[in-house]
């Protein structure tokens, strides 16, 4: 066997390598599979983790190129800047609160990023690059990634605003013109070295501004899309990466990346009930305002009143949202379902797919408080029995409970598809305030005659339900 290995030219450890590659696409499937349920999404990420230690593992001992390992010091340096990242990322990913995990994605989206643009960008002037067209890709998908992933980082941290008008849109769609005609002009054409570098950076910085121009007016409700479609922008820069260098693990890595990005975009877009086609060109959610209406008057319940009416209910939904999760409430919220479940109130929660700003949020965020995973019940599944719901708390949630998205043409939101809690019986918003919500429009379900608004912070409101309720 090892013979004939050596008459093809290939040596014992390409074979080694290969096979270790192909263990690791096996790994990352299996990961993906479990990953799709809250209740195996940990061993999930453990799978897909050990299969990209594989690949790691193995391309460093392994891999050759004109039959020449890599070298001690090059061994060194790549060690080195493993073992740094690696604790850099367990440190950020113990001490990032929950309510910041969409930022956290998003500067792993950045970096992902900027990673494949700086092996395009090296490699695109090496004269033994056989892929001028794989390595222009990832050079301008990879730098959207980067600068897109940091505007957005910026948005959701609430230290970028939104930058929304007319021109953007077609300032975008110039921008996307002129990288297009840059490539071809780059493609089709013999160019010295020095023009040919120079044009990458030109590349590059037209790159880095539409990264930026794209993200920029964005509105907050729509910002979950966003973050997928970014996401699925670094998996194929990744793939991209992987081309240049003939690495099937890298190829195979980022094409999950992009693919499960990409399929998770569609659906968000679904969900929210906007464009893709919107999304690319930047002119996604940014600006309106909702109809210019009469607000009603706001009616307050006292934590007597809501224990009451909570205690002698046949049916409670409760809608998670953004606030319960800054609140820390989910916890406290757990312990309400418990008792009223111990009095017989049949009780569930309603789980919109970007309820807290990212899909899968509210699902992380419960099952943290071992809420059992058959009681969160997806939008779709819950709304038809909201007319014969009793009570819905709404907890910290705005946007995914407007009523605006159905009936005001003028609203931002318009279309979207929202947990239809103003069709209950009655409901109570648990709320700090009047403030509005991450679409920055006003929610009109608290003016609703059924509506009773219980203001403070989220956790204390709920300990203090659970209190009340045990005294009854």
């Amino acid at each position: 066997m090892d013979t004939y290995i050596t008459q093809i030219g290939v040596t014992t450890g390409d074979v080694i390598l290969e096979f270790s590659y192909l263990v690791a696409a096996i790994m990352f499937v299996i990961g993906l599979k479990f990953m799709s349920h809250p209740e195996t999404a940990r061993k999930g990420n453990i799978w897909a983790a050990v299969g990209m230690g594989l690949a790691m593992v193995t391309t460093l001992f392994l891999h050759s190129e004109n039959g020449h390992t890599i070298s001690l010091t090059n061994g060194i340096v790549v060690v080195a800047a493993i073992v740094f990242g690696s604790i850099l990322g367990i440190i950020i990913a113990r001490r990032v609160k929950m309510t910041a995990m969409p930022q956290l994605v998003s500067l792993f989206n950045a970096t992902g990023g900027a990673a494949s643009a700086l092996v395009a960008l090296m490699e695109y002037s090496n004269p033994e690059n056989s892929s001028a067209l794989v390595t222009l890709l990832g050079l301008i998908i990879g730098t959207i990634a980067f600068s897109g992933s940091m505007v957005a980082y910026g948005k959701l941290d609430g230290k970028v605003g939104d930058i929304f008008a007319k021109w953007t849109t077609y300032f975008n769609l110039f921008l996307l013109f002129v990288i297009a005609a840059l490539t071809i002009y780059l493609l089709a054409f013999d160019h010295d070295p020095a023009t040919q570098t120079t044009l990458s950076y030109v590349l590059l910085v037209l790159a880095l501004i539409y990264g930026v121009m794209f993200v920029m007016p964005i509105g907050g409700a729509d910002m979950p899309v966003v973050i997928s479609l970014l996401n699925s922008l670094t998996g194929i820069a990744a793939a991209m990466a992987g081309f240049i260098y003939h690495n099937q693990a890298m190829i195979l890595g980022g094409i999950f990346v992009g693919s499960a990005g990409a399929i998770l975009t569609l659906l968000m877009c679904k969900a929210m009930n906007r464009s893709l086609l919107n999304v690319i060109i930047g002119a996604f959610g940014g600006g309106g305002a909702g109809a210019d209406k009469e607000h009603g008057a706001v009616k307050e319940i006292t934590l007597s009143d809501a224990s009451v009416l909570l205690a002698y209910s046949q049916k409670v939904v409760i809608v998670p949202g953004y606030g319960l999760a800054v609140a820390q409430a989910q916890f406290a919220a757990n312990e309400l379902v418990q008792l009223l479940e111990s009095k017989g109130v049949e009780v569930k929660f309603a789980i919109h797919p970007v309820a807290g700003r990212m899909p899968g949020h509210m699902n992380v965020l419960l099952a943290e408080a071992d809420v059992p995973y058959t009681k969160l019940v997806e939008m779709d599944d819950i709304n038809p029995d909201m007319p014969n719901t009793d009570v819905t708390v709404v907890i910290g949630a705005n946007d995914v409970v407007n009523p605006a998205a159905l009936d005001d043409p003028s609203s931002p939101i318009y279309g979207m598809p929202i947990i239809n809690a103003h069709e209950s019986k009655n409901i109570i918003v648990m709320k700090r305030g009047m403030g509005k919500g991450y679409a920055g429009i006003e929610n009109f379900l608290f003016f609703d005659d059924k509506t009773r608004m219980l203001f403070g912070n989220a956790k204390d409101s709920l300990q203090k339900l659970v209190s009340e309720i045990k005294e009854l």
